[in-house]
């Protein structure tokens, strides 16, 4: 009985997978958003401010920072959750495949956050004319929060690895 149990909890992990091909779907939604943030920058570009040019390259970027995100969390969560990805040495394998255990994922995710919510600071910073300081005061704390929330969640894994 505790065998099949076993077996049964081990094969559960399947279930996860198509978690992970949704977030590919996620992904393909991210690039249209890109590419229509690019067509609507393009016929008005001359006309465009400086200052809006930004915003939209700010948020091209951020759109950009997710992406990678969700590509980093689509692969390794796969490969430490799942199974391996069976990809050819000769074809284009990506050099940190088999690479990102299920801790450094998580600083890596931890790292992009910030990295997401910088950008997101910048943009609203570019607009604070328009942004009451209570809502400009918010956002900082939230953005001080991710940093913190970083620096001790890698913190503590580099203490972990240290005592192993």
């Amino acid at each position: 009985m505790e065998k099949q149990i076993e077996k049964l909890m081990y094969a559960s992990r399947w279930l996860m997978a198509p978690m992970y091909l949704g977030l590919s779907l996620v992904l393909i939604a991210l690039g249209i958003k890109f590419f229509q943030e690019i067509f609507h920058l393009l016929p008005n570009i001359i006309v465009t401010k400086e200052a809006d040019l930004i915003l939209v390259v700010l948020s091209l970027i951020d759109i950009a920072l997710v992406g990678g995100l969700i590509v980093m969390v689509m692969f390794s969560g796969y490969e430490n959750f799942v199974s391996r990805l069976d990809i050819d040495d000769s074809s284009e394998k990506l050099n940190w495949l088999g690479k990102v255990d299920s801790g450094s994922l998580k600083n890596k995710v931890a790292a992009s956050i910030v990295a997401i919510s910088s950008i997101h600071l910048l943009k609203i910073f570019m607009d604070t004319p328009n942004i009451d300081n209570d809502k400009i005061m918010w956002y900082l704390l939230i953005h001080i929060t991710f940093v913190l929330s970083a620096f001790v969640m890698g913190y503590l894994d580099k203490l972990t690895k240290e005592r192993v």
